[in-house]
């Protein structure tokens, strides 16, 4: 089988980064198709995938909503070019280029997403485009009905489960004399179309964060895009490669981006995030709400986010805890990148099994 798959964030390549590996080693062929946000491209070439950059539209001064809506029509226009010279039996990713280019060529897309369409209304205009929908089954409950597959997962297990990762203490500082408790600090951009008038963590709370516990703990600020120079003795340039190792071994994560907190928290690392999509995202409040494993506060709340840190940092017995908030999240959820191998390769089969009995996703544990 022939299977494009279109990428647009890091997070996203770890989605299938596994799922591509083990249906090229079966002798299927995937196209790969990334737009180079952040180090999506960086970690590509690390583990030498071969892929294809689709353009970008830059235009100072212009809307967010209007470089979103340009930049998809240009990757819509590229896609269909390489449509044209070969079509794929089947499209696959978190990109809406597509449903759209599926739509009208008739390939069928399987998109997988996380993101409840609650915080991110362009899921109405894009999914009823789409062939399937593979979602957690915690996001966007009782919504899109025949057209999702429901699954019991997250997509950080489709790259961090212990069957795919496995944390090695070692990597971590081993160039360096520190060995102070480290805690990582994640500041992201807030430039997607769905981070219009959202806020994050500030400099003045970052400030207090910092003053608070650099005599304990070794502060690692992890910038998206350019550092902020005035945290510069901070800043830690993690390699790719090495950055879950990192977020397994630290003490607490906070920061105001959504994967790495997940991430964190799907590793049994004590995690907070700190933006205004608290409340709003199913996947991090079953995370939150059901196991334990992550907090959330909304940006209107400073005193509680600081109150909070110093409650994770003050418990004695914190490594131990969250190991067993992380057994019984791991008993309940499926092994991830399994279910993707099985789910692709069988597809459109693979769907009828899971309508009519979706317990079948409980043979990849």
């Amino acid at each position: 089988m022939y299977y494009y798959f279109v990428l647009n964030h890091p997070a996203h390549y770890h989605l299938f980064k596994n799922t591509i590996r083990e249906l090229m080693s079966k002798g299927h062929e995937c196209e790969i198709f990334i737009r180079p946000k952040d180090i999506l491209k960086e970690l590509l070439d690390n583990d030498v995938f071969e892929y294809i950059i689709l353009p970008e539209f830059k235009r100072k001064n212009s809307s967010i909503l209007f470089s979103s809506s340009l930049g998809l029509l240009l990757k819509d226009y590229q896609l269909a070019k390489y449509i044209l010279k070969r079509k794929p039996d089947l499209m696959i990713g978190t990109d809406w280029a597509i449903t759209n280019v599926g739509k009208l060529f008739n390939i069928p897309s399987l998109v997988f997403n996380e993101d409840d369409t609650n915080a991110t209304a362009e899921n109405k205009l894009f999914y009823p485009l789409a062939t399937h929908l593979v979602l957690p089954d915690c996001c966007d409950k009782g919504l899109w009905g025949n057209k999702r597959i429901s699954y019991a997962g997250y997509h950080e297990l489709a790259y961090l489960h212990p069957k795919t990762f496995n944390f090695n203490k070692d990597v971590i500082f081993k160039d360096s004399n520190n060995q102070k408790p480290f805690i990582i600090i994640r500041l992201v951009a807030l430039t997607a179309s769905y981070d219009k008038g959202k806020k994050g963590l500030g400099i003045h709370l970052l400030n207090q964060i910092i003053e608070n516990y650099k005599n304990q703990y070794q502060i690692l600020i992890s910038f998206e895009g350019k550092p902020n120079q005035q945290f510069k003795e901070y800043c830690y340039s993690f390699d790719p490669s090495l950055m879950h190792h990192f977020l397994a071994g630290a003490h607490l994560v906070i920061g105001d981006s959504q994967t790495m907190i997940a991430e964190a928290a799907v590793l049994g690392t004590p995690s907070i995030r700190f933006n205004d999509f608290v409340g709003k995202l199913g996947y991090l409040e079953d995370l939150e709400h059901k196991y334990g494993l992550t907090y959330g506060i909304k940006t209107s709340e400073p005193e509680k986010l600081l109150a909070k840190v110093n409650e994770l940092l003050s418990s004695t017995n914190i490594i131990e805890e969250w190991k067993r908030k992380r057994q019984k999240m791991l008993q309940d959820k499926i092994d991830v990148t399994a279910f993707m191998i099985w789910l692709i390769e069988n597809y459109p089969a693979s769907f009828k099994t899971m309508n009519e009995n979706p317990d079948y996703q409980f043979n990849f544990k």
